[in-house]
């Protein structure tokens, strides 16, 4: 696999080579603002530059570059696989409802007997993401890895964009396939977050929305806890996001973030599903641990990966919450540089900060949508024999 990254407005594209001198499958992705890729217009500069390669990307709250975090460019990764298939499925959704179905017909679209992995790209505002990963994982299987993140837009959540062999636009999911035998993926995904109280039962929600823990009602609970702290809610909830456990399952724990608060219902609305009869405790964040828990992730992808065979460079794709870098501020630059700290230099690092992000659980391997965690994903292709 090669690899070139680059930021685009300080590129010349007419310079730029993906493809090796043996065919090959060529993938560019881009991650930018939702202002850059509307007025840079990256798809159509990307396929004059790269007229073979499928192109995919999305707007975000910050994108990865090195060991920086840029807001004031498009950053590219160019691919060239020399024994790998991409597959690319995408689709719009007329409303959040569609999710699940939208899963199921992208895996469809993508299963196969050599399916190793998929990358997904959705939008961050419309679409259910734990819908959305439920219908992929229940077509293509749980051992399918799943990969990638839920659109952003900084920190003013009014629209966010994906593209698929298109112009960006709202309301798109972007979901490539990977296939064959030489790709091989690492994976790892920590918060780092400080958890406090107990565990309690969610007697009472509806998808996203927590109405009941304990028969308590979740605001009123919330409230209790953060003390002067809750009237910034929901704003200060970034920093308290909630922990949820399948008490079925209690390796399969999950972090969700508070998007809104609802005083009427004294409901909270979270950025994924919290299900009735799971179990849920508040958490708290701590930069120190936090940062900790950004290494741990890197760590997990770097001991799940093949390397003494792989041909060519090795990718680190890092999808990090948006939620992270607004407590966090200037110090989000201490995550990134502990990642890439644990992971040397065989990687090259790309990646952004989302709305949710997509990524095999820590300890259950199950496939999910993830809040207020960093998750790394090493992508690296083997020697053809």
């Amino acid at each position: 696999m090669r690899l070139q990254r680059f930021s685009l407005a300080r590129s010349d594209l007419s310079k730029l080579k993906v493809g090796a001198a043996r065919p090959a499958t060529e993938l560019v992705l881009y991650f930018g603002s939702r202002a850059g890729i509307t007025s840079e217009k990256p798809f159509a500069r990307l396929k004059t530059a790269f007229p073979d390669a499928t192109i995919v990307g999305c707007s975000t709250g910050g994108q990865i570059r090195g060991d920086e975090l840029i807001d004031d460019d498009i950053e590219v990764v160019a691919m060239s696989f020399e024994s790998t298939r991409i597959g690319l499925a995408s689709e719009v959704l007329a409303s959040v409802e569609e999710s699940l179905g939208c899963g199921r017909r992208i895996g469809e679209r993508l299963k196969g007997a050599d399916l190793a992995g998929i990358l997904v790209l959705a939008d961050g505002l419309n679409v259910n993401g734990g819908d959305l990963v439920a219908g992929i994982t229940g077509v293509v299987g749980p051992e399918v890895p799943l990969i990638g993140g839920l659109a952003g837009d900084g920190s003013d959540f009014v629209e966010t964009l994906v593209g698929a062999d298109c112009a960006p636009r709202s309301r798109l999911v972007a979901a490539i396939g990977f296939y064959g035998d030489a790709v091989r993926f690492g994976h790892g995904s920590a918060g780092g977050w400080d958890v406090f109280g107990s565990w309690r039962t969610i007697n009472r929600s509806r998808k996203n929305v927590l109405f009941q823990l304990d028969g308590e009602p979740a605001l009123d609970l919330y409230e209790r806890y953060l003390g002067d702290e809750a009237k910034g809610l929901p704003g200060t909830g970034l920093r308290f996001p909630l922990q949820v456990m399948d008490p079925k399952n209690p390796d399969r724990k999950i972090i969700r973030t508070i998007l809104s608060i609802d005083r009427d219902q004294r409901s909270l609305a979270f950025a994924g599903d919290v299900p009735e009869g799971w179990q849920a405790r508040l958490m708290r964040g701590v930069f120190d641990r936090l940062v900790l828990g950004a290494k741990d992730a890197a760590h997990q992808a770097k001991c799940g990966t093949v390397v003494e065979d792989s041909s060519g460079e090795r990718l680190a794709l890092l999808v990090s919450c948006i939620g992270r870098r607004v407590l966090m501020g200037q110090r989000i630059s201490e995550e990134i540089a502990a990642s890439l700290a644990e992971l040397g230099e065989d990687f090259a690092p790309f990646g952004f900060y989302s709305y949710g992000e997509i990524s095999p659980q820590a300890d259950s391997r199950t496939c999910e949508l993830h809040n207020q965690t960093m998750t790394i994903t090493t992508i690296v292709e083997t020697a053809a024999v």
